[in-house]
């Protein structure tokens, strides 16, 4: 990985050449870039081959993604024959309901912008407004700076970024973290890539509320539910991750659960999937421990209806409902 230095383009921007080309372009003139051999060079497609292979469904936002690494990978071209490259602006938004994926992705970006050579470190560092704004005067900036500092040379997540404005409280300390992000995003674009998360209609109205933001934020990728079909998929992989397996039979009923949860309250997609599992395994616990017996390993890897059944999600369904089980996800 080639060394970069600065330039000035004609409208006063910052420009990246390669270490010992001159910023016209001349000493490159003639040379080609063997695209194939950079790709494994830099390991971009590995990348991008695990975000495919560990995110069930998404397909806009992959192909958004890979939109952005195809730019920079275009942009790493140009500067190694020496043509004048303007770094991008490389700030995002992530857009859309809970447990969609969007700390994953930011994670697989932040791997991509590091093995391209635009962050010094592939670290993510994930912040909310408690890890940003104070509770008094002189607070805020000490605590917003040292996140600041811990995300720097990698991506900073601030999910649900829209509460660090909270205009109703006339003595809400979150526009002077804003403030802080706005100068870093300008002036440290070199070293940090700040991707702001949450509702897409919240996320609207913050930027409404705050243009400087929006003015910085060149990406937003938008997420949105996953169907049913996504949802089952992604419960089967957290199973086998762990070590067991929907029987047979327990199939239909864990799909009768997801789209039974889907239209109840408080539904976060992937998340509530990885509850739903987990209270699926105490009760399988339960279920053996009571019984009493010898297992064997088919025993003790498999979910059974029963296992499902007992939720609240399935109160009213019938005698088979069983005991119900708290549900908040």
């Amino acid at each position: 990985m080639s060394d970069t230095g600065n330039g000035e383009t004609a409208d006063g921007s910052t420009a990246s050449t390669a270490k010992g080309e001159t910023a016209g372009g001349a000493r490159g003139a003639g040379e080609t870039v063997d695209l194939r051999a950079l790709r494994a060079e830099l390991g971009v497609d590995r990348v991008l081959e695990e975000l495919d292979e560990s995110l069930v469904g998404l397909l806009p936002v992959k192909s958004r993604v890979r939109d952005i690494a195809s730019l920079l990978l275009v942009d790493r071209m140009r500067r190694s024959v020496g043509l004048v490259t303007a770094r991008p602006n490389l700030h995002m938004c992530f857009a859309g309901p809970p447990g969609t994926g969007k700390t994953t992705v930011a994670s697989r970006m932040a791997e991509i912008l590091h093995s391209l050579g635009y962050l010094p470190t592939n670290r993510l560092v994930v912040a909310s407004r408690e890890d940003l704004v104070g509770q008094y005067v002189g607070h805020t900036a000490p605590k917003t700076k040292e996140v600041l500092k811990r995300a720097m040379g990698g991506v900073l997540f601030i999910d649900e970024a829209y509460s660090l404005h909270r205009p109703e409280n006339e003595r809400d300390y979150g526009p002077e973290a804003i403030e802080i992000l706005l100068q870093v995003m300008e002036e440290e674009r070199e070293r940090l890539v700040v991707v702001l998360a949450g509702y897409e209609d919240r996320m609207d109205a913050f930027f409404s509320l705050n243009p400087g933001l929006r003015s910085r934020i060149a990406h937003h990728l938008e997420f949105r539910d996953f169907s049913v079909a996504e949802l089952v998929e992604i419960g089967e992989r957290m199973l086998a991750e762990q070590g067991y397996e929907l029987s047979p039979e327990a199939g239909p009923t864990f799909q009768e659960y997801i789209e039974r949860r889907r239209a109840q309250p408080h539904f976060a997609n992937a998340r509530s999937v990885r509850n739903a599992i987990e209270r699926a395994r105490l009760r399988q616990a339960t279920r053996l421990v009571e019984s009493g017996g010898t297992f064997g390993r088919e025993e003790l890897r498999l979910i059974v209806p029963a296992d499902l059944l007992a939720s609240r999600v399935f109160a009213g369904r019938g005698p088979e409902s069983g005991p119900s089980c708290t549900e908040t996800a």
